[in-house]
């Protein structure tokens, strides 16, 4: 199997040295460029196959919003994203997301974290930092209109994926979510696997944000709160 081919993009020469030597210790990934701002980034992400790419957010020049950005509209298959930052603010959060992150994670976070991060992603199996990822959907919820492509795209979910998607939206693994549902693990893998497919999603972050977007969130969370007050007279 082929390694993980990671870009490790940040403004600190030290940083992307201990990030690039602890992913190159790993025998199923190698980091296939450096680069120390967004431009540069996005020059090395159109010339070299990368799979996940390490992104900064404060750099000079072009910073790490802009460059996810930039390489999610332009390189052509686009890696997948991971923000790597300091700061733990829902502001970064926001706009990692919208230009088409597929993870956040704290500077700070352990090596294995990283590493895990990195495995997640690239496998699609998994919304990483649940803490800030959940901060990061609620204000979605509450900070844009329903969107009716995405309304319209669940008319083509099953039951069972609209109950998967449900749970990924919770921020639940597939393991979580095949405890919880009382199914296997494949057959939970199966349905995310449909239901990035029916909805044109790049990865579990796109599919939960847009089942913010069209509503169904908080249309079952409106109804399970309308049960239990119903069962509580």
């Amino acid at each position: 199997m082929e390694p993980i081919r990671v870009l490790v993009v940040d403004d600190q020469q030290l940083v992307r040295s201990g990030f690039s030597m602890v992913i190159d210790s790993q025998d199923d990934m190698r980091v296939v460029g450096q680069a120390g701002d967004g431009h540069s980034a996005l020059r090395t992400a159109l010339k070299t196959p990368v799979d996940v790419v390490l992104m900064d957010v404060r750099m000079p020049g072009m910073d790490g919003i802009a460059a996810t950005e930039q390489i999610v509209a332009l390189v052509n298959p686009a890696p997948k994203i991971i923000i790597l930052t300091t700061f733990d603010l829902d502001e970064y959060l926001m706009a990692a997301i919208r230009a088409g992150a597929s993870g956040f994670l704290l500077k700070d976070a352990p090596p294995d974290d990283m590493l895990t991060a990195i495995r997640t992603v690239y496998a699609g199996d998994a919304v990483i930092a649940p803490g800030p990822t959940k901060r990061l959907l609620a204000s979605v919820a509450a900070a844009t209109p329903a969107d009716p492509d995405d309304v319209a795209a669940f008319d083509d979910l099953t039951e069972r994926e609209i109950e998967v998607l449900l749970q990924m939206a919770l921020g639940l693994s597939n393991q979580e979510i095949a405890a919880t549902l009382h199914v296997a693990e494949t057959t939970v893998k199966t349905h995310v696997g449909r239901i990035l497919m029916k909805l044109e999603a790049r990865d579990r972050v796109q599919a939960v944000v847009a089942a913010y977007r069209g509503g169904l969130v908080q249309r079952h969370a409106a109804g399970a709160t309308n049960q239990d007050e119903a069962a509580a007279e």
